[in-house]
């Protein structure tokens, strides 16, 4: 369906033919015309269907409209990362709506606090803020959100796996009882559930291929060892000039600065980013990658789900997650807005049982490519295999035999 059929006032369709977009995507096309009649909705999504625009779209045409007295619409996210990519995307599709927009959120440096401060005393359109840090500009008392129109929870299900409920439950006191409530969600698990029944009314539901990489995406995983990850992953890295732009996920952040420094010296440029980096050399990190400056970025699922870049064109898994679901948010990295890319992930024996649940989700069996031999032997694919002892069996070469532990 065509973006100028969904109701939309010319300035907003203006705004989406500016930036390049003419077919909707199946979550805009069902949920627009839901936002546009005021509709409470939770929509089921997974990462790169376009979801933001999905909720973004229809708010700005009714503030192009409507018109706006003070903070119309505040979107609630789990990271700054996200933050800061809805905020730029609402500028975009605003710049013909003559709306804006202003992102709060924690980890900057003093004035940022300042500009904050202003932006929800002066009653920007948008607010776009992290759970903690909107909570402690609501706790001086200084936030009028009397007039707000539109509340939205986004990647609601990563917020409440980062504790965030009490957080939400006290938002949602300093809102006006009457207000449209939206809620995206990659899951729906039974605390998703709960908040829904405490914070909407009558909602309707949509749900767009749950947990399903996109169609453009070419899985495959290597069975190794663990300490065969960091050789396997470089051969890899080499053997693929054409990949200009790399994520390396791993489960913990303790692993990044470790893996960043297994890759440099390569001939091309490596960062880490986490948690653990101030905003400012996060954001500069962000910003190398996004120029192409560095090739590859070594990560935490917290940029899984934070970061809007396009044309990655391969996703490594250093580790196989511990969610199933984050799986799909990894890999959904790459292969955006009908491209294609590459997922590959190094699924060592104690992560096996781990992938098969993966593969079950996701309803496809990844190809498991053989361990070329000069990186030694490796294990075989074995979903019931505990520990990592060293065994044998797969691209390595030799007896088809797996050790495992006696009970």
């Amino acid at each position: 369906m065509k973006f100028s059929e969904l109701g939309l006032n010319d300035s907003i369709l203006e705004a989406i033919g500016y930036m390049g977009f003419e077919d909707a995507t199946p979550i805009q096309e069902q949920a627009i015309p839901l936002i546009l009649d005021n509709k409470d909705l939770i929509a089921c999504a997974q990462t790169g269907t376009g979801k933001t625009a999905a909720f973004i779209l229809p708010v700005l045409n009714k503030i192009c409209d409507q018109g706006s007295n003070g903070i119309n619409t505040l979107v609630v996210c789990p990271t700054r990362e996200l933050a800061l990519q809805i905020d730029k995307e609402i500028q975009g599709f605003s710049y013909f709506a003559g709306a804006d927009s202003f992102p709060v959120y924690g980890g900057g440096e003093g004035s940022d606090w300042d500009k904050q401060k202003n932006a929800l005393t002066s009653g920007a359109d948008i607010i776009v803020a992290t759970p903690g840090k909107l909570l402690s500009h609501l706790s001086m008392g200084y936030v009028d959100l009397s007039n707000l129109k539109h509340f939205i929870l986004d990647e609601a299900d990563r917020m409440l796996d980062m504790g965030f409920h009490e957080d939400i439950a006290k938002i949602i006191s300093y809102l006006p009882k009457k207000r449209q409530n939206l809620m995206f969600s990659a899951t729906m698990a039974p605390k998703i559930r709960q908040l829904v029944k405490k914070t909407m009314v009558d909602p309707l539901e949509i749900d767009i291929a749950l947990a399903k990489p996109a169609e453009g995406v070419l899985q495959a995983a290597y069975c190794v060892f663990d300490d065969q990850k960091d050789a396997v992953i470089k051969s890899l890295i080499q053997d693929k000039p054409e990949c200009t732009s790399i994520i390396i996920f791993t489960s913990t952040k303790k692993k990044v600065n470790t893996i960043a420094k297994a890759l440099k010296g390569n001939g091309y440029e490596v960062r880490g980013v986490s948690s653990d980096l101030v905003q400012k050399d996060r954001e500069e990190a962000i910003r190398r990658f996004r120029s192409r400056k560095t090739r590859v970025v070594v990560a935490t699922d917290v940029l899984a789900r934070g970061i809007d870049i396009k044309d990655i064109n391969l996703v490594i898994n250093y580790d196989v997650p511990n969610d199933a679901a984050d799986y799909v948010h990894r890999v959904g990295r790459t292969a955006r807005a009908d491209t294609t890319g590459i997922a590959l992930t190094m699924i060592s024996p104690s992560d096996m049982f781990r992938f098969k649940r993966i593969e079950e989700l996701i309803d496809t069996e990844v190809f498991k490519v053989p361990v070329p031999k000069e990186f030694g032997p490796a294990p075989a694919w074995n979903p019931n295999a505990k520990g990592d002892k060293r065994g044998y069996g797969g691209g390595g070469g030799g007896k088809k035999k797996f050790y495992r532990k006696k009970k």
